[in-house]
């Protein structure tokens, strides 16, 4: 799938949308020296097309109070992945899952309050019949937050802007 191509604009909207998260059109039309009606056109097409998936508020797990997280992989009986994805939602720890490569079927990103409670995932993902083997890696500390505007500038750094600018 290739993706919505971004140029100049939209990634400054972006950049601006990720250091003014409640900033509303008109501040940002002022922000980006574009008219009010290019903001919102290209907030909707950004939408439409997937790259902007949501407006709520970014949480975090541990000041949340699930300070304990692993990556757990699973290998998975043939053809199981129905099944498994069926159980994996039933889980309230699981808070991704990947489908991978490799010698591993399924990535999985999972917290909990506790390291009690994280035993009890492992213990509730191992109840799964799909479920041949998982192996688990404690996450110690964070060492670079999810970051997608360097990645998307990558792209975006020669297609120059197509809006008109605002003065």
């Amino acid at each position: 799938m290739d993706g919505h191509r971004l140029d100049s604009l939209d990634l400054a909207l972006l950049e601006t949308l990720h250091d003014r998260p409640r900033a509303g059109d008109l501040e940002l039309s002022r922000a980006l020296g574009v008219a009010r009606a290019t903001v919102q056109s290209r907030l909707r097409r950004l939408e439409q097309a997937g790259v902007v998936r949501g407006w709520g508020p970014q949480v975090s797990l541990e000041a949340s109070g699930f300070g304990v997280a692993a990556f757990v992989s699973l290998e998975i009986a043939q053809g199981a992945l129905d099944s498994v994805r069926e159980e994996l939602v039933t889980i309230p720890g699981v808070v991704e899952a990947w489908v991978t490569t490799g010698a591993s079927d399924v990535l999985l990103r999972v917290a909990a309050a506790s390291h009690a409670g994280l035993q009890q995932v492992l213990i509730d993902l191992n109840r799964s019949t799909s479920v041949v083997r998982s192996t688990s890696v404690m996450v110690l500390s964070t060492l670079i937050e999810q970051r997608l505007l360097p990645l998307l500038a990558t792209t975006a750094a020669d297609r120059g802007a197509r809006a008109p600018a605002y003065r």
